[in-house]
């Protein structure tokens, strides 16, 4: 990890994606708004591949990607991954880390990544200074929880075809919160890392994408995926956003 001088725009950025993720659930006054926008941190670069975050490491600190793509992942004892969650510009990555600083997952920047590291004890300082921001933090966390959830249904009971399909909804659903208008999104994972998202091998992973191409539901052009048949998509990953939350009209108090 080095430390990088990523430009203002970058940061404010990811900062406001995070907004936007949060303002989905949450109604945030423009205090707690703008006090969230300040967050202070450290900007760091992540080479490809590179874990940012290691197994049992105990951090003081919570990542927000602000480019680049990382990866959630779980490890056996001879060293095989499992990818369980993809972290995309705007995520805070573990922000569970906040309460429960000891990892028992880790981090890895699955391309190159900047992420900006904000201090927990700022998290605490924020969260009893404006409540709301900490309940906004909280559903935060149960959404990821809600998204691990449906991986391990998805993953353990959808036949490989699906899995591809569901995962594309999902990241096509989690790139318009950050904008993409047509569903289209930038397409970073491998072909392996791919197979370690959706439990397949890397061979029969690609072989699912073509499949979907040629029923015309997706195809990855240029590394971008262009949502070819939405209805047809969704219909064979059998996939209800439901569990992303897009859509809960937060209470005003």
């Amino acid at each position: 990890m080095h430390r990088v001088r990523a430009t203002t725009t970058d940061l404010e950025q990811a900062l406001a994606r995070w907004l936007d993720r949060l303002t989905l659930r949450s109604v945030l006054s423009a205090e707690e708004q703008q006090a969230l926008l300040s967050l202070p941190g450290e900007l760091v670069a992540i080479a490809p591949n590179r874990d940012f975050v290691r197994l049992g490491e105990r951090v003081d600190r919570s990542c927000l990607i602000v480019s680049g793509l990382a990866g959630r992942f779980g490890q056996t004892r001879n060293g095989e991954r499992l990818i369980t969650a993809l972290h995309l510009p705007g995520d805070m990555a573990d922000l569970h880390s906040v309460m429960l600083p000891d990892a028992a997952n880790a981090l890895n920047a699955l391309t190159e990544t900047v992420i900006y590291r904000v201090p927990h004890d700022d998290f605490h300082a924020l969260g009893r200074r404006f409540p709301m921001l900490a309940e906004a933090f909280w559903r935060d966390c149960m959404v990821d929880a809600a998204i691990l959830s449906e991986w391990a249904l998805r993953n353990g009971r959808l036949p490989a075809k699906a899995r591809i399909a569901h995962l594309i909804c999902e990241l096509s659903c989690r790139a318009a919160v950050s904008g993409s208008r047509d569903g289209a999104f930038d397409w970073r994972l491998s072909q392996i890392q791919l197979a370690d998202v959706t439990g397949l091998t890397s061979v029969h992973a690609n072989r699912m994408l073509r499949a979907l191409r040629e029923e015309g539901a997706a195809q990855i052009k240029d590394r971008r995926v262009e949502i070819l048949d939405w209805k047809r998509l969704r219909a064979i990953g059998e996939f209800n956003d439901q569990y992303l939350q897009l859509y809960t009209a937060p209470e005003q108090s």
